[in-house]
Order: C-alpha cells, then structure tokens, then sequence
C-alpha cells in the first residue's frame, strides 16, 4: 500500500461528459477521490451505499441532497448519508474532493 501520493502520479479517468477523476489513495474501509468538473457538467442525481463528504476544492456547485438545493463554493463542503439521493451541477469549472466510507469497489472496477 502506497503511503505517499504524489498528484502527478495517479491517472485521470472520464467519469461522465465534462467530470474527470482521480482515485486518490484507498483502501478497504475509506477513499479519496479527487474530481474535475468542466463549467455545466453535471454529476446526475444517484444514491449509493457509502457515506460521503465531500469538500469544495475551487469552483462553484450546485449540490442536491435528499431534494433540498445549495450552491457550495470554494472551501465549503458537504455531507451525504448512506442511501441518499444527490446530486451536482457545476457553475463555475472547478474540481471536488470527495471522501467515502467504505471504499468505492465500483471505481477500482472500471
């Protein structure tokens, strides 16, 4: 297991049109995926098993959790309960940290 990730170093993958990712570091019980939004992309409403929190890195977001809207900027974050439907629309070109517990096995699939 990697200790030290350089950014660099880990490739990118497309995700979805105009969301681009970067599986940071994981292992079994938490990941760090660090991801890419182009101005208008938009990460399509979904739920999923793993609790989530994720942090506004730079750009601007309109972020859905559970039907309630907020638009999210640079250093704010958020919080998604296992099973909660959510999801984003970028407003501005930026790129979201985001962090899950248990790990992603979907994302190390692809």
């Amino acid at each position: 297991m990697k200790t030290h990730i350089f950014q660099n170093s880990v490739p990118v993958e497309e995700a979805a049109p105009g969301i681009r990712r970067q599986i940071m570091a994981h292992d079994t019980h938490l990941m760090l995926v660090r991801v890419h939004f182009d101005t208008g992309a938009i990460a399509g409403r979904h739920a999923h098993p793993h609790q989530q929190i994720t942090c506004v890195e730079s750009g601007v977001f309109e972020v859905e959790i559970n039907g309630v809207k907020e638009v999210l900027g640079a250093g704010d974050c958020f919080l998604i309960p296992s099973g909660q439907m959510h999801g984003a629309q970028c407003r501005e070109a930026g790129v979201l940290i985001d962090t899950f517990s248990p790990a992603r096995l979907d994302f190390l699939q692809k």
